[in-house]
This record gives C-alpha cells, structure tokens and sequence, in this order.
C-alpha cells in the first residue's frame, strides 16, 4: 500500500514540475523547430495525403527520424491547436511518467522501496533530465521506454507474460529515435545474461512480443524504402545514424570527455554521491541492481563518448543508471548515518555562496523575481544542508530533496530555463512581420549566419540563409530578403522596397513589373 502512494505522489509531483508554465518561452532551435514543423504539416495535411505515413518538412521528404513522436504532437494540434504548450505536452508528459517507473524498477532490482525512492527523487530533481524532458524532443520519450523495458524484463521473473511487454517497448524506441534501439537493447540483452535470466530467450511471449512489437516499426521503414528507395536509406541509416559514429555530422564534434563535462557542468549536488555509488554498485556488481548500474553506465557512456558527432541531448539515456548509484549511496548514508562531513559540509557552503551570488547578480544584471527567489531558496537549502551535514544529521537528504524540487519549479517557471534562446535573435517578433506581409510556404532568403527552424514554424516559411552576393542574385530573381542593418548597407536595393524592420532585420521586397 505504501508503495502505491509513493507512486501517486512520484507521479503527481513530476507531472506538476514538468508541465508548469511548459508554454511560457518559443520554441528553440534546432530539434524542436523542426519537430514541431513536421508535426504540423501531419497535422494539417489529410489522412488521404499520407503526410503521416510520408512525413515532410517544408514540404519535402523528413528522413531524420521515425515518427512516433510527431503523430504525438499532430495529436496535441487537433485538440488544443497549435502552439508551444502542445508541441511540448507529449515529450513532457512522458518523461514525467519516467519518474515513477524508475521508482518501480528500483523497487525491483533493490527488493526494498528507500533506494528505489531516493533513486526517482534523484532522477526528479537532475536539471538536464528536467529541462531537456520538457523540450519538443526525443530523448525524454527514448528513456522512459526503456525503463519500461527495464521493468518488464524484471517483472518477467515472476510472471512471464511480462516478457510480451519486452518487444513492444524496443518497437516504441525504434518508432521514436531508430537505430538508437541498438544500443539500448544491447544494453537489455547483456543485462538478461548477466542477471542469468536465459529463460527469457526460451520464451514464447518474449518472440511473440518482439514480433507484434516491432511489426509497425518493421512496417514503417518498408513502406519508406518502397516509397523513396535508396535515397531513405542513404539519408536514415547512414548520414542520420551510422555516420554519427565516425563522422562529425554537421560540426557537432567534441573531445572524448565532453560528456563528462555535461555530467560534471550540471550534476551537482547529486554528483557528490556519485563515486561512492558507482563503488558500491561495483563492489555489488552480481546483485541485480550492481550489474544493471555497472553495464548501463559503462556501455553507454563508452559507445557516445567515442562517438565522433557529440550533442548534449545524447547523454540523457545514462542518468537513470546514474540515479540509481547515486540512491543506493544516498540510502546507505541514511540507514548507516556515515558520510565525509569536511567534504559534504564544505561543499554545500560553497553552494550557498553560489547561491548568495546568484541572489545579487539576477538582482542587477537580470532582474527576474523569480530567478532572485530561486537563488535564495538554493541558498537556505544548501545553508540548512551544510549545518545538518556538520551535525551529523542524515536529515540533510531530504532537505536536498526539497530544495533542489523548489530550485527547478521556481527555474521552470521563469523566463531562462531554455538560455539557448539567448544565443541569436527573438524569432517571433521577426516571424509576424514575415506572417503579416508574405503568404505562408514563401521561400525568404536571409542574411543571418545558419537558417533557425523555429524562425520557419512562426514564420510558416523557409528562410534561407545565403551570402550576400547570394542575396543579391535571389533580389534580381524576385525573392523577398530578410537582412540585418550591416547587410542592407551593402547591398544595391534599387529594384526593391522595405515592407518592415524589426528588431534589426528589414524584410525586403523585389519591385515586380507587372507590365512585362
């Protein structure tokens, strides 16, 4: 019964913290304009058009990635119409539903609920997982079918029908990010062996699973290799996936620790408890919960960190692995009461200090109310922490528990949990000049460094960036320009009109004869 309410409230308290204010900030490039664009072209399209089983982009063939995820959100257009808070809602939702199940799979390789309790609290209140599982994305649905795989090759020791559940879950990966089912149902199978569960591969509803599950996934990728032939599969299977494993796909490239420095950059205070964790599950490594930890971490974190494409999202699948090490440390420091006082105590003063700085520097430089509450609330919290920690009180865990929930509701709810909108213009000011003066589906050709998916979807066109002597030439075809104030000094502009400016940009507007 008490399992039961954790899981109420588990699942009350993520669903609150992942879908508050989910609508308050654009949509940022570069997956979730893209995502979105997709997924409203499916939506707006008749079933009889097939955009849904052929999905395009700016009305051209979407090869990047299967389309559970997009059918989602078309889903969400129908009910609730098209904006931020539905194109969110299905990422955001079932990364919510993640917490919960992880707090089912902790129950089961632990056999005992505070572990698997302060495992999903852990995961709850990691920022990545919060922030990235509320963006129009793939990663947070990726995730919480495979916990549901988790649990279904666990439960499976006790009834076996479970192991139907095993097929479907690597079918929905499949359906949502491709070939990343790979690696993750690499990471199941090697999990099977060594848990000694050979009688899984024996089963009648693991392969009849397996070929209901996959039967749509199957089903999908035939039908795109009939309808585009060898063009899909160059485009799917070796630019999109396979090449990312020996290619720097598109400039996204890092060393070989950049994802330690993700993990470092937003991990504390739960990285604290990480090494002891990852000690305990090694030193535990042929209990089920020893060998999940240690082959999960260990083989994904080694497969994307001698990837040669790196992108911050492609961490995201080993916090769970991480949670679980780090809840196990957390629940022997509260049932043993030892812990290294100097270091967490040190530490934790040194977050409040972060915290105090935090308070003046929003204060002046950024004067959100929101972001100066959530730097006070880091502070006390981390101030009430360090005084538990010197006291020896193992009352510090929960108090980190509450805070760090406090610290990402309060950054959710205000204007700066996506930063990255910070690194170019405001595209929805410069969208509605666009929208105003050129009818939807218009080619716009930008002075701007790189296109901006997201300027696309509010636009409702494809804007092109090209060189100025590019510009030039499109002007002379009788293209309209978006051009920032250095460009438009530049350019000949004689056969041509301002139709607005915003913001910096001017939209440009060929003169057209119509006596010609």
């Amino acid at each position: 019964m008490r399992n039961k309410y954790w899981l109420l409230g588990l699942l009350f308290t993520s669903l609150f913290l992942w879908l508050i204010f989910l609508g308050n900030l654009p949509l940022r490039d570069w997956d979730e304009g893209t995502i979105a664009q997709v997924a409203r072209e499916i939506y707006r399209n008749p079933i009889d058009k097939m955009v849904w089983l052929y999905p395009t982009l700016g009305g051209e063939p979407y090869h990047n990635k299967p389309p559970l995820i997009h059918w989602l959100i078309a889903i969400a257009y129908s009910l609730g119409g098209v904006n931020e808070w539905t194109t969110r809602l299905p990422s955001a939702v079932l990364t919510a539903l993640g917490v919960p199940l992880l707090y089912s799979v902790g129950n089961l390789v632990f056999n005992q609920s505070l572990p698997a309790l302060f495992t999903a609290l852990v995961y709850m209140t990691m920022l990545p997982v919060v922030r990235h599982g509320r963006l129009a994305m793939l990663d947070g649905a990726v995730i919480t079918f495979f916990l549901l795989l988790l649990f279904c090759i666990l439960k499976s020791r006790q009834q076996r029908i479970y192991a139907l559940g095993i097929g479907f879950c690597l079918g929905l990966i499949t359906l949502t990010k491709g070939m990343i089912v790979l690696l993750l149902g690499g990471i199941a199978g090697l999990f099977i062996l060594a848990n000694r569960q050979f009688y899984l591969f024996k089963s009648f509803y693991l392969w009849l699973g397996i070929l209901l599950g996959n039967a749509l996934p199957i089903a999908w990728y035939f039908a795109q290799w009939q309808h585009y032939g060898e063009n899909f599969l160059q485009t799917n299977f070796q630019s999109q996936t396979f090449a990312r494993l020996v290619e720097s796909v598109e400039g996204h490239s890092g060393p070989v620790w950049y994802y330690f420095m993700e993990i470092l950059k937003y991990g504390f205070p739960w990285l604290l408890f990480l090494p002891g964790g990852l000690y305990l599950s090694w030193k535990n490594r042929d209990t089920v919960w020893g060998c999940l930890i240690i082959i999960g971490t260990v083989i994904y974190f080694g497969t994307i960190s001698f990837m040669s494409t790196k992108l911050p999202w492609y961490v995201m699948p080993i916090y769970p692995f991480l949670a679980l090490a780090i809840g196990v440390n957390l629940s022997e420091i509260w049932q043993e009461g030892k812990f290294n006082i100097k270091f967490l105590g040190g530490f934790f003063v040194f977050l409040t200090v972060a915290g105090l700085g935090g308070c003046v520097y929003f204060s002046f430089a950024n004067p959100q109310p929101t972001l100066i509450i959530m730097s006070m609330v880091l502070a006390i919290s981390m101030g009430i922490a360090a005084w538990l920690v010197i006291q020896r009180n193992r009352n510090f865990i929960p108090v980190l528990f509450t805070g760090m929930y406090l610290v990402l509701l309060l950054l959710m709810s205000s204007n700066s949990w996506i930063w990255e909108l910070n690194e170019a213009f405001p595209v929805k000011p410069v969208a509605a000049l666009i929208r105003q003066h050129i009818p939807a589906g218009t080619t716009i050709y930008t002075s701007f460094s790189y296109g901006r998916p997201s300027l696309d979807f509010y636009s409702d066109c494809q804007v092109v960036a090209v060189s100025v002597e590019g510009l030039q030439e499109m002007l002379a075809n009788k293209y309209y320009l978006l051009l920032d104030k250095e460009t438009l000094e530049k350019m000949n502009l004689i056969q041509s009109k301002v139709i607005g400016e915003v913001n910096g940009f001017t939209l440009i507007s060929p003169l057209i004869n119509f006596n010609n």
